[in-house]
Parts: C-alpha cells; sequence; structure tokens
C-alpha cells in the first residue's frame, strides 16, 4: 500500500509578532499568523480579493531561533504540514483547529510587506533583537538549526 503525502507550501506576510512559548516540558513552540491573499477580476472587471488565515507552528531550537529574526509584516515562505487537532475547553465545549506544522521556513526580501527595510535591529528597543544578518543570501549552513 503506497504511504499518502501531506504537504502545503504557503507564501505570505505575518499578522503579528510570533509568540514563543514553552511546553511543560521544556520544548519551544513558535506560533506565527500567516496571511495569503489571492486577487482575481470578477466577471464585471472589478478586483477582487479573499485573505485565509492560517496558524504555523514551528517547533524546538528553530522556534527559539526564528522567535528573534520573524516579526509582524515580514514575508515568509512556509513548506510543512497539515494539522489537525480538537479537544475539550475548560467549559466542556469541543474545539478544533487546524494548523501548519513546519518543516522548513524561507525569509522572502529583505524587510516587511510595507516595502521598507526590515528594522535596523543594532539599535536597542523595548523588544531586544539579535543584530541584523543579511536575509537575502542565507544558505542551510547559515541558519542556526
Amino acid at each position: 500500500m503506497a504511504e499518502g503525502l501531506n504537504r502545503v507550501i504557503l507564501l505570505g506576510n505575518l499578522g503579528m509578532d510570533p509568540e514563543l512559548k514553552y511546553t511543560q516540558a521544556g520544548q519551544a513552540l513558535l506560533r506565527l499568523r500567516l496571511a495569503t491573499t489571492e486577487s482575481w477580476k470578477s466577471a464585471d472587471g472589478e478586483r477582487q480579493e479573499r485573505t485565509e488565515w492560517h496558524t504555523v507552528i514551528i517547533w524546538g531550537k528553530r522556534a527559539e531561533a526564528l522567535a528573534d529574526v520573524l516579526e509582524k509584516g515580514r514575508a515568509i515562505l512556509v513548506e510543512g504540514r497539515i494539522q489537525h487537532r480538537q479537544w475539550d475547553d475548560k467549559d466542556g465545549n469541543k474545539r478544533t483547529s487546524t494548523d501548519i506544522v513546519a518543516t522548513d521556513l524561507k525569509l522572502i526580501g529583505s524587510g516587511n510587506r510595507d516595502g521598507g527595510s526590515a528594522p535596523d535591529r543594532t539599535r536597542t528597543s523595548p523588544r531586544t533583537r539579535a543584530p541584523e544578518v543579511p536575509r537575502d543570501d542565507w544558505s542551510d549552513d547559515d541558519i542556526p538549526f
């Protein structure tokens, strides 16, 4: 019997700064909200647009490293798998979630969606960041995970 394939590739922009959390066992989990937008012209020639929101989950040391690099507005390409979860909330209601568990993530362009360049991270800011690293020429050997 042939195995199935669960693979998704998304290209979009982060709708919020990433949320880094740790499980009770101490494993890092990074949660991203990614917006993908498609546009088309309707039959009467009007431009239409639809945005879909995706929750992307990244685990482990990769999550910790990306937490300091990613920010709202950043364009990224995510490769991963779809995972459906179901649980009972604290009030006993059934809840469901569809997440993308990332297996690969690429930074797109040099800044955020607004067309500006990435902020200068060598200055001190309320949210401490690592110094800016050129993003357009990263190879797998340059990424710390």
